[in-house]
């Protein structure tokens, strides 16, 4: 029997056909769209007359720029690791069985998700109209242990990574939830069974399993901390975009500045997305 026997041609007709692909008119129409119009815009920035360029390339390695950029890099990274910590604090006690915790936690999760970022830095900014000073003191008694100034603690630098932690640990409290969700619950009965306790289970069991699903969107508020950076200018926080206003203030360059500021931005917001896809797929292979 020939091998095309069975089915129902011979095998000798299927010899020399030249197999042709599937052309797909609309998505090549759609890409040479979107080349065109991608073309036009990037054309019309680089040569629009308003724009000085010159300007750009002068201020893109200013000094006073690239201090604003390391300021930012370091709210950046300070924020999010006070964030990430008070977010699973927040989401264990959001699993709580304990109705009390568990409701303190729902009401934390609200109240900071709620507040607009721009409001919670100014209110964090300006806590000194409200408390003159903080003083840690014996309760019932005159001994007073330490006591300084709010205006000498609360420095603008503070303030923002005091207002973008708790900003952070709002969102972030549910994701680390939802990780913690995705663990099924036998893994859980299984470690008591074992004898480990709520906070070996956790440590050892729930969270290195949570992992796989939290890098991902944990990525992306790294990213989205690094923009918010940006809004604590408005208590001159020592970021980048503080920076460049405070020098677009002197020489009136305003778009050139934001330019330089968007550049810095676009590169180190490339720099994490390569480092997320990196660790997202080493913790694929394990």
């Amino acid at each position: 029997m020939t091998p095309g026997a069975g089915g129902g041609q011979p095998a000798a007709m299927h010899e020399g056909m030249e197999v042709v692909p599937v052309r797909y008119w609309g998505r090549q129409f759609l890409a040479l769209a979107v080349a065109v119009v991608l073309a036009t815009v990037v054309y019309g920035f680089a040569t629009n007359p308003n724009i000085k360029w010159a300007v750009v390339g002068q201020f893109l390695l200013d000094a006073a720029i690239l201090e604003g950029l390391l300021g930012s890099l370091q709210l950046t990274a300070v924020s999010m690791v006070f964030a990430t910590g008070l977010a699973v604090v927040i989401a264990v006690m959001r699993l709580s069985e304990s109705r009390i915790i568990s409701a303190f936690a729902a009401g934390y999760v609200f109240v900071f998700r709620g507040i607009p970022l721009i409001v919670l830095l100014i209110l964090v900014g300006n806590l000194g109209l409200f408390f003159k000073s903080f003083t840690l003191a014996i309760p019932f008694t005159d001994i007073v242990l330490v006591s300084v100034r709010t205006r000498d603690v609360m420095t603008p630098f503070i303030a923002s990574i005091i207002g973008l932690s708790l900003a952070g640990s709002g969102y972030m409290a549910e994701i680390v939830r939802g990780g913690l969700l995705s663990v099924s619950r036998g893994q859980r009965e299984a470690a008591t069974a074992l004898g480990c306790t709520p906070m070996m289970t956790l440590r050892w069991i729930v969270l290195p399993q949570a992992l796989k699903v939290l890098i991902p969107p944990m990525g992306n508020e790294l990213v989205s901390m690094l923009k918010a950076t940006a809004i604590v200018s408005v208590i001159a926080g020592g970021d980048l975009l503080t920076a460049a206003v405070g020098i677009s203030g002197v020489n009136y360059r305003t778009i050139e500045l934001l330019i330089v500021a968007t550049i810095w931005y676009l590169l180190v917001i490339t720099v994490l997305s390569v480092g997320q896809v990196f660790i997202e797929r080493r913790s694929a292979e394990r």
